[in-house]
């Protein structure tokens, strides 16, 4: 009945443990939802009750939420709670919180980077103005600074890819990179984390920033496109040199 809370005799759900908490709630409120678990007009269980049915914190349990209200799926009412949306609006692009669970799905984030970002590369070097290449430069020397004082760089990175997306006119572009933001910052957790094994690999992807720079700041479009394919697909065959993953009919595979 519309309204009303879910049963209490409901099967109590197993703790939810690993990282990004509140992605893994949301999803899990979703799947409920779209699997009619959750029926049009019923009352979410309260805070509390969701902290404790899936043993998370409470501030976990309101990001939750929140990521589920913010596509449409729940509405609050004031002192009532949290309802299921009677008419549930037609979804959006939602990545798996499960995405990155793999080495293989590192690989497949890799990938998607290569023909996002080669693209964004060569419209930045058309259309960028020189406040944005000179933003571009000093994200590329951020990312410099934070590895000489040892660190992976993980968000200076993301800065710079970012810069180049701001730098193509294109809003969408900044629009994506923020909605998948932080699957890749995990992923380029991962793949900076092999990298940082070997100097060599460091320098590499150093000049292979640089490479995208120099194209952009000289609006070579061609060249920016290759030098930020290539810095993708670099990174994919330091993983495979690595070891960390193996070619198999052209498409790499985890290690047996």
């Amino acid at each position: 009945m519309p309204g009303a809370a879910l049963a209490p005799s409901q099967p109590v759900a197993e703790p939810l443990v690993a990282e990004r908490l509140s992605d893994r709630l949301a999803a899990r409120l979703i799947g409920q939802i779209e699997s009619g678990r959750l029926q049009p007009g019923q009352r979410l269980p309260s805070e509390a009750q969701l902290a404790a049915t899936h043993g998370v914190s409470r501030s976990v349990v309101r990001e939750a939420v929140h990521q589920v209200k913010s596509r449409g799926l729940v509405r609050s009412r004031q002192g009532s709670g949290v309802y299921v949306s009677q008419t549930l609006r037609r979804q959006s692009l939602v990545f798996d919180p499960q995405v990155l669970e793999s080495i293989d799905a590192v690989v497949q984030v890799v990938e998607l980077r290569r023909v996002m970002e080669g693209e964004m590369a060569a419209l930045a070097a058309e259309r960028a103005s020189r406040t944005q290449v000179a933003g571009i430069k000093r994200a590329l020397q951020a990312i410099d600074s934070a590895t000489g004082r040892g660190d992976l760089a993980v968000s200076e990175d993301f800065a710079f890819h970012r810069a180049i997306g701001e730098a193509t006119g294109n809003p969408q572009f900044v629009r994506l990179l923020s909605f998948i933001e932080q699957y890749l910052l995990d992923a380029m957790r991962v793949t900076k984390g092999y990298e940082a094994q070997r100097a060599d690999w460091m320098q590499h992807v150093r000049e292979e920033h640089r490479a995208i720079y120099d194209a952009i700041a000289a609006g070579d479009a061609a060249a920016a496109r290759r030098a930020a394919v290539r810095h993708h697909q670099q990174g994919e065959h330091r993983l495979a040199e690595g070891g960390y993953v193996r070619r198999r009919g052209g498409v790499k595979r985890r290690r047996a």
